[in-house]
């Protein structure tokens, strides 16, 4: 499920910590919710922004950064009007540190069933498509072949795309005329005018998330392996033990260990 967007200087609500009465029953010791559990968990409400390396990485909310200088992102009002908006945040102009000031500057990426192609849906639950004509709008309720696109990348240029439509037209950006520049969906072939960074949060990239939960699966303390062990253990004992939690043999390790303390205490 999609969490709420959270942008850059918003304050975090403060989470209410419940105190147990030590004199009702029906309410667990103080210990007891003071206690935190002792197994790691992948975040699952990290914020931050990456770029998408590759377009199996490209879910969840994202920011199409446009080629323009300075530097703008596809966005859509709730009107469903497609245009440039400008970019605030990000780090020393860097369009590859970019993230969104502005909830309009936010689609939600899903694959499209039985494709390889994703749909990209507004602020305000409507899609992005492009018509025969290569105008842009987010005005769809539903998912036809004019609300799929297909993220290629962009040959020598890593963590960049080309938004393909259905007509097998490229997204791009027009900045000849005087209103600033104009996106449009009717590009022949692929230029440095639909060439696009995908921005995305961390927590949906296939990648990171994977690197998370096994670090998260390294995070056991020396003591607590000692007692499902039933004994001290050795450094090297300890990295084995911390190496097939990552790998998954956890249990067939540390059952051996066992037996062999089981052996010992006999000897």
């Amino acid at each position: 499920m999609v969490k709420p967007l959270h942008f850059k200087g918003d304050k975090k609500a403060k989470k209410r910590k419940r105190v147990a009465d030590p004199d009702d029953a029906e309410n667990p010791s103080s210990k007891a919710l003071t206690t935190t559990s002792t197994v790691p968990t992948v975040n699952e409400n990290d914020d931050s922004w990456v770029s998408a390396d590759a377009p199996s990485d490209v879910s969840g909310p994202v920011l199409i950064v446009l080629p323009t200088d300075p530097a703008t992102c596809l966005a859509c009002d709730a009107n469903g009007k497609v245009y440039a908006s400008a970019i605030e945040n990000f780090v020393d102009g860097d369009p590859t540190t970019a993230e969104p000031h502005d909830v309009r500057q936010v689609f939600v990426a899903n694959r499209v069933a039985g494709t390889e192609s994703i749909s990209l849906k507004g602020h305000h639950g409507r899609y992005l498509g492009c018509d025969k004509y290569g105008m842009l709008s987010a005005n769809s309720t539903a998912i036809s072949p004019e609300e799929s696109f297909l993220c290629i990348p962009v040959p020598d240029n890593p963590s960049t795309f080309s938004l393909q439509t259905a007509r097998e037209k490229f997204v791009t950006i027009d900045e000849s005329g005087s209103g600033g520049p104009e996106v449009r969906g009717d590009a022949e072939v692929i230029t440095f005018n639909t060439t696009l960074r995908i921005r995305m949060q961390a927590r949906f990239k296939p990648k990171l998330r994977a690197n998370k939960e096994e670090k998260a699966k390294e995070k056991i303390s020396k003591k607590e392996l000692e007692e499902l062990i039933g004994r001290k253990l050795e450094d090297d004992e300890v990295r084995k033990l911390k190496k097939a939690r990552r790998e998954g043999n956890f249990h067939e390790i540390a059952l051996d260990f066992k037996v062999k303390t089981s052996h010992d205490k006999y000897a």
